[in-house]
């Protein structure tokens, strides 16, 4: 059985090669579809067993969040609130989190991630990463993993997010406790291991031995990086091969070098930053001097409870100077680059058939019109 999804007035396709300038901007196009892989991308009125007729709409790729924590249980509105009335953000709110998630019974767990997935996919997120990082013990951390592995393949593992109470004064402890018996029980539920780089949770030597037991155990390094003020969080990405370097707010010229110079993603997670009243990481400055740039959600419970895209690419090119085209690029292939993955967040022959129907003629309207629901359907076959 194949499908054309036809009349779009424009197609955003990712790939130079089959349109016009980076976005490989197709007019007047029809893509078909069969058995979830794109067949074809041509002209308008090309044929197939069914039709889908979107009158003249933008088509781009699915969204690609390459930066989530999906897997939580518990509600952190009033801490938002307290923040929004003057109270800094601190990291020890990830301790709240901790214990509601550890209350909540695997059942009610798993229908909260499964709702939260199906909000994502209709914000137009069609490949997303969840990390663990709110259970902080073997057993919490492989059964958010596993739930996690329900929705995706992009699984992190985050035990090293946050020094649990019972921890206090003893760090170093728990590191090693998070590079033996909880590595090994969650290794086979994740793809990444991720660590939370920042004074108030590890420091870089605690950052380097984490990163290093995962990725001897094979999974993919990652790390949370100078969020909260400058810090070792970059260096440490390029040194250690990081795929994705996240957060990215507070950097030195050094940092900036760093990255240019190597496969790093800076990944810029603009919700945060808008709802802890942080400074927005400078996109323009990455980009000029050739960084890799992705855009993520950071779908959490205590700094950024949002699966919303559009918002985070209105916030990019509004108060991060970036241009609607970075933007776009950033939140799919961008992501895709983050999760090293080269066959999502475009449209090709032979590749997935992730696609996002605007409500809109361009997707320049994500920008134009902010806050406007503009989804007007996720296409993933």
């Amino acid at each position: 059985m194949t499908t054309v999804i036809d009349r779009i007035g424009l197609l955003v396709t990712n790939d130079p090669t089959t349109g016009e300038g980076p976005l490989g901007i197709v007019r007047d196009a029809s893509v078909v579809v069969s058995d979830s892989t794109v067949l074809s991308i041509g002209r308008a009125g090309q044929v197939a067993d069914e039709r889908i007729d979107v009158d003249g709409r933008c088509v781009i790729p699915g969204f690609v969040d390459s930066h989530t924590h999906l897997a939580f249980a518990g509600d952190r509105s009033e801490e938002f609130a307290a923040r929004m009335a003057g109270r800094p953000y601190e990291a020890g709110g990830i301790r709240d989190t901790v214990r509601a998630t550890a209350e909540a019974s695997e059942s009610s767990l798993r229908e909260t991630v499964s709702a939260r997935r199906a909000e994502a996919l209709a914000a137009g997120i069609t490949t997303i990463e969840i990390k663990s990082g709110y259970g902080l013990t073997p057993l919490s951390e492989e059964r958010l993993l596993r739930i996690g592995r329900e929705h995706t393949r992009e699984t992190t593992f985050l035990g090293a997010h946050v020094v649990p109470t019972e921890y206090a004064g003893r760090a170093d402890d728990y590191v090693d406790l998070v590079c033996g018996e909880m590595l090994r029980t969650a290794a086979p539920h994740a793809r990444f291991i991720d660590v939370f780089c920042e004074e108030g949770a590890f420091d870089a030597d605690q950052s380097r031995h984490v990163l290093g037991a995962g990725r001897a155990a094979g999974l993919i390094p990652k790390i949370h990086a100078n969020q909260l003020r400058p810090g070792a969080g970059v260096s440490i990405a390029v040194e250690m091969g990081c795929a994705s370097a996240d957060h990215c707010t507070y950097l030195t010229d050094a940092d900036v070098d760093l990255l240019a110079g190597s496969h790093t993603v800076a990944t810029l997670l603009p919700a945060a930053d808008f709802s802890t009243r942080q400074p927005y990481p400078d996109a323009r400055r990455l980009l000029d001097a050739g960084v890799t740039v992705a855009l993520a959600t950071n779908c959490n419970p205590g700094s950024s409870n949002t699966t919303s895209m559009s918002f985070c690419i209105a916030l990019a090119v509004r108060d991060m100077r970036m241009t609607a085209e970075e933007a776009i690029w950033a939140a799919t292939a961008g992501g895709a680059a983050a999760l090293r993955r080269d066959d999502v967040g475009r449209l090709m022959v032979g590749g997935p058939a992730d696609l996002v129907v605007l409500d809109a003629p361009s997707y320049l309207h994500l920008v134009y019109r902010p806050g406007v629901p503009l989804i007007g359907s996720t296409l993933s076959f």
